[in-house]
């Protein structure tokens, strides 16, 4: 994805064009073979990167947001802040007590932009809603059947699994996991959560004594190039006694909330992983709902990790939803995970379970995989952390639902303990809830958490994948991980890559538009849909590095070299209009160069039950 010493013939002659303007003193902008008198245009204008208070365009206009009230704020309408904005209501509705709880969401729609396998596992559903199924919730295909093997390019190796081992998945269900989510939050407005989906929360906001006092949902009318538009608009701010942060995978909010309150200062760095997946409609004389498929092994080396996942699902048509998942700590510059994926899917036990099938969604997402070692601080002065945004995914599973699920009710459950009590005496204006960490650290994830922590981290060994199967093999499946260490990951993801003269290139077939696809054409299937004339959630903090750095080729068709209007050579073109929030290039770029944040409101892919 990201070369690390190696650029085209079009990135050399950007970065020539780019070490005349640096040398000239000039704000690192898009490089141009056009004549010195050219204006030289920005690639990027967030205002995290060109502050509005130094932009001339912004004088005189009205930056005053309205402002609400609310007992607690959510970011995100996932699985952790759906089950936390539940659980509050359950909860002030037992005591018989007024408490307002509103949701925010960047999608357009609850589960707009939720993607997962997924294979959920019902414990914390059940906690939750012990009548859920007579509620109507969407888990409509049992487990019948698991499969696991080893690939190699031409043969599939079975692997038993034994009681006990992660990938049994027994009394567990295949899902469409965004149409579960817009059922939680069918369930959670029965109650009397206001959600507002198309809502993005784009900054934390502050009290005097630096707890945190709410968010701001990000402004509208904003034009491409950063001036504010005859329609420009202010966002809103919303003020809670304590805001709960579900903003899955690498949240923007998070990221500010890591380093203002170091949150990480005494836990490893998140290692994470690249998910993709697509839906299929598949001859019904191959389809078997309930069966489970799950492989390692080729296309990837033994030294990368990954893996895939192939699901059948019963849901009144003959669907199966497949996906492939590698470690975003892979070394190879030249490795691109779209491709590993498509050429998984040429894999004779896999084509044939695909051809004669039609392919209908796509979609992409990050994963946290640093599981225990990496879990960081979870409360702070006026906030806390839930589900995906400080990552409680069981790697070894491959889910972490039930986990996200568990721990937005503890955060609640924790929150409505302080905002009813009426002794209460607050050090800060933004209440400080220790309660919710001291609940989790008594709860099953972190027992869970802890048993599998050695998994992940036992494939950085000579043997790779055998290795870590070896190692899961002894202390997992016997000693149920009580092994008295802990073992450590390999730091940062960007910090991985090895210098492309060190790596072997790899030579991707062409997709056949079959079985195996480009692009452009798979993150049509996504939805994916931003405001052209203002895409700007990629912000780049020096264009100067990122010619160094891009590939041609990314997960969506953002980032690519472009021909001048000259003709006489080539310019960077951000495309950040097909972005589809997987996030990425944000987390694997290797000078941490790339910061995403969240376009206008409703902007992104629109799943449909992916």
């Amino acid at each position: 994805m990201f070369p690390a010493c190696r650029y085209s013939l079009q990135a050399r002659r950007c970065v020539g064009a780019l070490k005349a303007v640096q040398a000239e003193h000039v704000a690192p902008q898009v490089c141009s073979t056009r004549s010195s008198s050219s204006t030289l245009s920005r690639i990027t204008t967030h205002y995290s990167v060109y502050p509005r208070d130094k932009d001339p365009r912004w004088e005189g206009v009205e930056m005053e947001r309205f402002a609400d009230e609310a007992d607690v704020v959510i970011v995100g309408g996932g699985p952790a802040g759906l089950s936390a904005a539940i659980r509050l209501k359950q909860l002030a509705n037992q005591h018989e007590k007024e408490l307002r709880v509103c949701v925010v969401e960047k999608a357009s729609q609850i589960g707009a932009h939720t993607l997962s396998g997924a294979c959920l596992e019902p414990t914390a559903l059940s906690e939750l809603i012990p009548d859920w199924k007579e509620r109507g919730a969407p888990l409509n295909t049992p487990v019948t059947e698991d499969k696991f093997s080893i690939l190699t390019e031409k043969y599939r190796i079975p692997v038993p699994i034994l009681p006990g081992l992660p990938m049994n998945n027994h009394g567990n269900y295949l899902v469409r996991l965004g149409h579960f989510v817009r059922w939680l939050g069918e369930q959670a407005e029965e109650l009397g959560v206001e959600l507002y989906p198309g809502y993005a929360a784009s900054e934390v906001l502050f009290h005097e004594d630096g707890s945190v006092k709410g968010i701001a949902t990000n402004d509208v009318g904003i034009a491409k190039d950063g001036s504010p538009k005859d329609v420009f608009e202010r966002g809103m701010e919303l003020h809670a006694k304590v805001t709960l942060f579900g903003e899955g995978c690498h949240g923007h909010l998070a990221k500010q909330l890591y380093k203002q309150f170091n949150l990480r200062g005494n836990c490893e760095p998140q290692t994470y992983a690249i998910g993709l997946k697509e839906l299929w409609v598949i001859d019904e004389k191959k389809w078997c709902p309930g069966r489970t498929e799950h492989s390692v092994g080729w296309p990837l080396n033994r030294n990368t990790y990954g893996g895939s996942f192939l699901y059948h699902l019963n849901e009144g048509e003959p669907l199966v939803a497949l996906g492939f998942v590698v470690g975003l700590d892979y070394t190879n510059p030249y490795l691109s995970p779209f491709r590993e994926f498509q050429r998984w899917k040429h894999h004779p036990s896999i084509m044939s379970t695909l051809e004669g099938g039609n392919r209908i969604a796509y979609g992409a997402r990050a994963l946290n995989e640093g599981g225990f070692q990496s879990i960081p601080k979870l409360t702070f002065p006026g906030g806390m952390l839930i589900g995906c945004s400080p990552g409680f995914m069981n790697v070894p599973k491959i889910k972490g639902t039930h986990t996200a699920m568990k721990s937005g009710m503890l955060a609640a459950e924790s929150a409505f303990s302080k905002i009813t009590d009426e002794n209460l005496q607050s050090e800060t204006a933004g209440l400080y809830i220790p309660e919710y960490e001291e609940a989790f650290k008594k709860s099953w994830i972190w027992k869970e958490l802890y048993s599998v922590r050695n998994i992940r981290p036992s494939f950085h060994n000579y043997f790779g994948l055998y290795g870590g199967m070896v190692y899961t093999g002894i202390f997992y499946w016997i000693l149920r991980g009580k092994e008295p260490w802990t073992l450590k990951h390999n730091g940062l993801d960007a910090d991985q890559l090895k210098p492309a003269k060190d790596c072997t290139p790899i030579e991707y077939p062409k997709p056949d538009g079959k079985i195996s696809f480009d692009l452009l054409s798979s993150v049509a299937l996504s939805g994916t849909n931003h405001d052209v004339p203002v895409a700007q959630n990629l912000a780049i903090y020096d264009v100067f590095l990122l010619h160094l750095e891009i590939e041609t080729q990314s997960f969506s068709c953002v980032y690519e070299y472009v021909p001048l209007e000259t003709g006489d050579g080539m310019r960077l073109q951000i495309n950040a209009q097909n972005c589809v929030h997987c996030k990425t290039c944000d987390i694997k770029d290797p000078s941490q160069n790339i910061n995403w944040v969240v376009p206008e409101g409703s902007g992104g892919p629109a799943y449909n039950g992916m």
